[in-house]
């Protein structure tokens, strides 16, 4: 038996007591009456909304000021106070909260996008417990049924006070956010591990390709302009575009804008983002459209495609200093035909590629796996916090039908 069952058995045989928000506390409003002078030069700590939205555990160690003149009356923001986000373009984001965990000496300022909640009791919940409690599934279903709106939605407190939520006694809340906080543990020290590998890589890339890329006798330097020809890409209209057209168009990122059934040029290039703020170099096979922003590389037979994929790398912060610096930065072509690369026999040229695309890989698959990763972590908690925060309400049975099942699964979980 778990020690979460042993918990329930004591302290709450008969089930758990269920009561509205309502009943339990009041909502109060973010700031009111400022305007964006007195966010400029501020003197006291301010809540975003993306603060709210991002964290479900709030961050106070921020840099967001607001101006709060002396006795001027506004709400602030105490430790267990739950914050709400108050609108969104869509019905599943709107109410996103976050939860004071820490004691703080700072007056906290809430922006006027968003509105908190204090319980009456502060004895009621621990902190640590309401900010899993109000993103589970079960509480954020019956938020976003509070929303209404048309293009962007707006929840309504006074809806939002009809929203129910458990009571469990201290002592059961205080083991689920055991269990449940050491699942967040586990995904942050996976993603700084698997980060901190993902950067040694590239600086193990990076060093390597930039000495294997300097020679002293065996390549002749020479500018871009000899063995490559540059072309501009050919401007589309977002209407010419689909979701699964043949070939994908790329305008000043190397994710596609959306899909044409032409393409540029025949045979393999390599693809330069130039537009924008001068993005990374990009490297595109074959088949695809270039819109006006970027330009095509197609090679003699002097140089390797590929090879100029990782000489072009290696010359970042020389084609960022020759971007003209405007309301759009640009770079021209005679600015890009001056390069000087080295350009060595096509089979040193190969056997450089081989070794650079080998850590090229291992840098592509870790940042898939990276993502897949936390993901997979991420699902796994949402998973034992909905199970977790499902309780059976008080004359019912101990145990809902889907926490008795889950019983049988206690070894999966997190010492």
């Amino acid at each position: 038996m778990s020690k979460l069952y042993e918990l329930l058995s004591s302290f709450c045989p008969d089930g758990v007591e269920y009561k509205t928000l309502g009943e339990l506390g009041k909502f109060y409003s973010g700031l009111s009456g400022k305007t964006k002078e007195d966010f400029k030069d501020g003197n006291a700590v301010f809540i975003t909304y993306m603060n709210v939205y991002s964290n479900f555990e709030l961050k106070v160690d921020v840099e967001d000021r607001v101006r709060i003149e002396k006795n001027e009356k506004q709400n602030t923001v105490q430790y267990g106070d739950v914050l709400f986000t108050g609108s969104s373009e869509t019905p599943d984001e709107c109410g996103m909260s976050s939860v004071l965990t820490e004691q703080t000496d700072k007056k906290l300022y809430l922006n006027s996008f968003c509105f908190g909640y204090r319980f009456d009791n502060s004895d009621l919940f621990l902190p640590g417990f309401t900010k899993h409690l109000f993103r589970s599934g079960e509480l954020r279903h019956q938020i976003t049924r509070t929303a209404s709106g048309v293009t962007r939605f707006n929840v309504s407190k006074k809806k939002m006070e009809s929203v129910i939520i458990p009571v469990p006694p201290i002592e059961v809340q205080r083991e689920i956010v055991r269990i449940l906080d050491k699942f967040t543990e586990l995904t942050a020290e996976l993603k700084a591990e698997l980060t901190a590998e993902l950067k040694a890589r590239k600086q193990q890339y990076e060093y390597y390709r930039d000495k294997l890329l300097t020679f002293e006798t065996d390549a002749e330097i020479v500018p871009l302009q000899n063995v490559v020809e540059i072309d501009r890409g050919i401007r589309v209209t977002r209407s010419q575009l689909s979701e699964n057209g043949k070939y994908p168009v790329y305008q000043n990122s190397l994710t596609p804008m959306g899909y044409y059934n032409q393409k540029n040029r025949d045979g393999n290039n390599t693809f330069l983002i130039c537009a924008g703020a001068a993005g990374d170099i990009g490297y595109c096979c074959q088949a695809f459209w270039a819109a006006d922003d970027c330009y095509t590389f197609k090679c003699s037979d002097r140089i390797g495609n590929r090879y100029l994929f990782h000489v072009l790398k290696s010359k970042q912060d020389l084609i960022y200093s020759r971007v003209r610096r405007a309301s759009i930065p640009r770079i021209s072509r005679e600015s890009l035909n001056s390069i000087k690369i080295p350009v060595p026999s096509l089979e040193v040229q190969n056997r450089i590629v081989s070794v650079l695309d080998n850590f090229d890989v291992i840098c592509s698959d870790m940042n898939i796996r990276l993502p897949a990763e936390i993901e997979a972590r991420q699902k796994q908690y949402e998973f034992y916090r909905d199970q977790l925060l499902t309780f059976a309400e008080t004359g019912n049975s101990i145990l809902t039908d889907r926490q008795t099942d889950r019983q049988t699964d206690r070894q999966t979980e997190p010492d």
